[in-house]
């Protein structure tokens, strides 16, 4: 579908007024940014669920005795069981609408992580089979994966089309956010109180955004003109431009999803450093990312550049991964140096992380378009699987990736992917 310019269209009526649910429900003019709220709470929610875990990673490995290969396993469950669920999750949002999925979803995966406090943790009397933890992280990404699609269908519906970028780039910095606060707290968390406190405060937090999506999240008005200027598209499973996108999203996100999950033990076995400066190169990734999608939402909102600017996200992540690959093979190659450049290498993973994670607002919010009103639950749900599948490959082929080429070829295959997601995306209608 096209883009509309309603920069000179007076706003919708639920938004210039107060206006009325289909049950009698009336909301205030600024009600929208109380649903972009809970949309990034929810998001927030579980992004510290699937990126703080992983950040985790070097005080997990030691918990539950892991070696890479079965850490790999565990952590790409967990994406798995998001890729798996996206989809249907997607489609029951467009049938019985954002609010019912969101509370069921929150609401199973509090429960759930709570169960995991209780009984998928390391005591005295023994450690937990890794197939447990495996098991239970897959459960974990199955019901969480209802978070994703709902939240941005409701924010798709309340904003109008010269604001849904900006909106969108808001409620998709809750992955950073919630994925900073989790690299920040989580660690140092499952040091000192172990992973019961873990998972008991990742269920806490799901239980919270549950209590927001309750109180405050409800479809607008289905005859207002928030709805009409969303046409609906064909079927989102039978556009190839939708594929198109999808495809290069996930793409985009193996890069991403590598520095979310081994960048720790990438900083702490190749660089030598402790946690406090892991948890803060991830969380300085987390916070650039955030302040990046803001901004691309409101530069692509004001441009209607949407796809160069995606296309160039692509181009730029490809080029950070390989001056990242070449400085790790300098660290061995150039002794005399090794100390400068060891410590240079957090602020260029730092830099790569950013630039691969600038751009998911505005990915969404040009797949939503496409889609269309009645279909925006299932297109994102579609791209999130194939998010979420990297989630799950990427952390079981870097270990891998490690036995055959070591570190360098770990970064030189993120490159690769960028690379290849540049000319799938889609170029300037």
């Amino acid at each position: 579908m096209s883009a509309i310019d309603c920069a000179d269209q007076q706003p919708p009526q639920i938004l210039q007024g107060s206006a009325a649910s289909p049950a009698g429900r009336v909301f205030g003019p600024n009600h929208r940014w109380k649903v972009l709220g809970i949309g990034v709470a929810a998001n927030a929610g579980f992004s510290a669920t699937f990126s703080g875990i992983p950040a985790t990673a070097v005080v997990l490995r030691q918990s539950y005795h892991l070696g890479n290969a079965e850490l790999g396993l565990a952590l790409g469950l967990l994406g798995l069981g998001v890729a798996l669920s996206e989809l249907p999750w997607g489609l029951l949002t467009d049938r019985w609408g954002d609010r019912r999925v969101l509370l069921i979803g929150l609401g199973a995966t509090a429960a759930w992580l709570l169960a995991m406090a209780m009984l998928v943790v390391p005591t005295m009397s023994g450690i937990p089979h890794v197939m447990l933890l495996a098991a239970s992280l897959l459960v974990t990404g199955l019901l969480g994966g209802s978070v994703n699609g709902s939240s941005g269908r409701a924010i798709m519906a309340w904003f109008r089309e010269n604001e849904r970028g900006f909106a969108m780039s808001i409620r998709q910095t809750a992955v950073p956010l919630g994925g900073g606060l989790g690299a920040l707290v989580l660690p140092s968390l499952a040091l000192a109180f172990g992973f019961a406190a873990v998972f008991g405060l990742l269920a806490a937090v799901s239980a919270l955004s549950a209590l927001f999506a309750w109180r405050w999240l409800h479809e607008p008005p289905p005859a207002g003109e928030a709805h009409a200027v969303l046409s609906d598209g064909p079927a989102p499973l039978r556009n190839i431009e939708v594929w198109r996108i999808s495809t290069a999203i996930g793409l985009l996100c193996f890069p991403q999803v590598a520095v979310l999950t081994f960048a720790s033990v990438f900083l702490h076995d190749f660089a030598g450093l402790g946690t406090t400066a892991i948890s803060a190169s991830l969380v300085a990734v987390q916070v650039g990312a955030m302040v990046m999608r803001v901004w691309s939402g409101r530069f692509t909102d004001r441009h209607g550049n949407r796809r160069q600017f995606l296309r160039l996200c692509s181009a730029l992540s490809a080029l950070a991964f390989v001056v990242l690959w070449l400085l790790v093979l300098a660290v061995p190659a150039m002794p005399a140096s090794q100390s400068f450049l060891i410590a240079v290498l957090p602020l260029v993973l730092v830099v790569a992380g950013i630039s691969v994670s600038a751009w998911h607002g505005v990915a969404y919010t040009e797949l939503a378009t496409l889609a269309g009103a009645g279909h925006v639950g299932t297109a994102l749900s579609l791209a999130n699987s194939f998010v979420f599948v990297g989630f799950f490959l990427v952390p079981v082929a870097i270990p891998g990736l490690l036995h055959l080429w070591s570190w360098p070829g770990v970064w030189l295959s993120a490159a690769a992917c960028a690379l290849v997601a540049w000319p799938i995306f889609l170029k300037r209608a």
